[in-house]
């Protein structure tokens, strides 16, 4: 195994509330959020003087720690005023966002088109028969296009060079809706419903049990930056690319994490509080199926995966799930968090949205990471 310097103790903070921000009661709201109710002063000042306006959302490589926090206290915000709120913020009204899906999908488009309408904005979506990218049109000419026809473009495509192309010649923001290389607004969910979850996120050790895919590029690129350890299970030959690797491992240092890979499922589920798998086949890879089945055989993760892990282990999946990469115990067991995991794609695609369309400042206390 691989391995850099690690404390594997997550402390659990203690279960208080500050006074609501709606009324000056202690848990004032009927759903109050414990985790967002908290204040912590420290980092305030400087996560309030970050500014996403304009920038694109390509790989999570690209932001640094303050930035990422300031995403999810933005996307935990407008979920605690909208959701438990009741509130109607239509910030992005008079705002349109271009939808191009080469792959289908459930949570992307539907998080997208609720959360852009719910802030008042015009979602427009846009499927490969209707936008044919770089195929009828260039990459270039249909940047530009659509930069003079609407505010941001999220896409959803096979190849991550797509996306780069787009954002090179496009003057509006890009947003990377999943790549063959990074998802990275599925992270930003998953990492949100941590930190509702666990109340905290530095110091928490979540363990990769699966494929060396997209969505486990995307966690190496971002839980060194909020002082979480990663342990990653995968079979030989499926393990993460080289050069997403080796930034993982020189992000782990720089901030003093631990980053451990194994072919050992139950070595990387030992002592986590958290265990994530994902498809063993994406889209693309049907032909390989029955070699990927035969090849990750014992990777299902069950109740004797977690009996190693930490007693407040919880798992994660960014769905759609088959049986064969988590059993029906674990998945429908209160330990199960992916179906928080897959309402907080809303919650931070929305966060996501304001923040690079708008100079929005979290009305909230500040949650602690």
């Amino acid at each position: 195994a691989l391995t850099h310097n690690f404390d594997n103790k997550h402390a659990p903070t203690n279960k208080f509330c500050y006074p609501s921000i709606y009324n000056n009661t202690v848990c004032g709201l009927n759903k109050c959020s414990l985790t967002w109710c908290r204040f912590c002063s420290a980092g305030a000042a400087s996560l309030g003087s970050v500014n996403l306006q304009g920038r694109s959302f390509l790989t999570l490589k690209d932001f640094n720690a303050d930035e990422i926090k300031r995403l999810l206290w933005v996307s935990g915000d407008l979920k605690q005023r909208i959701k438990h709120g009741k509130q109607y913020l239509p910030l992005l009204q008079g705002k349109s966002i271009a939808m191009i899906f080469e792959k289908r999908s459930t949570r992307t488009r539907m998080s997208t088109e609720t959360g852009f309408a719910l802030l008042g904005g015009h979602p427009c979506f846009l499927t490969s028969q209707d936008i044919h990218l770089g195929v009828n049109e260039s990459c270039r000419d249909t940047a530009k296009v659509l930069s003079g026809l609407c505010d941001i473009v999220l896409a959803r495509v096979y190849s991550h060079s797509m996306l780069e192309d787009l954002d090179k010649e496009a003057s509006i923001p890009i947003i990377n809706g999943l790549s063959d290389l990074y998802h990275p607004i599925q992270i930003m969910a998953d990492f949100l419903t941590l930190q509702e979850h666990y109340g905290s996120l530095s110091g928490l050790t979540v363990s990769w049990i699966g494929d060396g895919n997209n969505v486990l590029h995307s966690f190496m690129m971002t839980a060194a930056k909020l002082g979480v350890h990663l342990k990653i299970a995968t079979p030989k030959g499926y393990g993460p690319e080289n050069s997403v690797l080796q930034e993982a491992q020189r992000l782990s240092k720089q901030h003093g994490t631990q980053l451990v890979l194994t072919s050992d499922p139950m070595e990387a589920a030992h002592s986590s509080n958290v265990l994530v798998t994902d498809t063993w086949v994406s889209m693309g890879q049907e032909e390989e199926k029955k070699k990927r089945l035969k090849d990750f055989h014992g990777y299902q993760i069950t109740m004797q995966t977690g009996s190693v892990a930490n007693p407040d282990w919880t798992f994660l999946h960014c769905l759609p799930r088959k049986q064969e990469e988590v059993d029906d115990q674990v998945f429908y067991s209160s330990r199960s968090l992916v179906f928080p995991e897959a309402e907080n794609r809303k919650w931070t695609i929305m966060g996501l949205m304001v923040s690079l369309l708008t100079d929005y400042a979290p009305q909230s206390p500040m949650p602690k990471f």
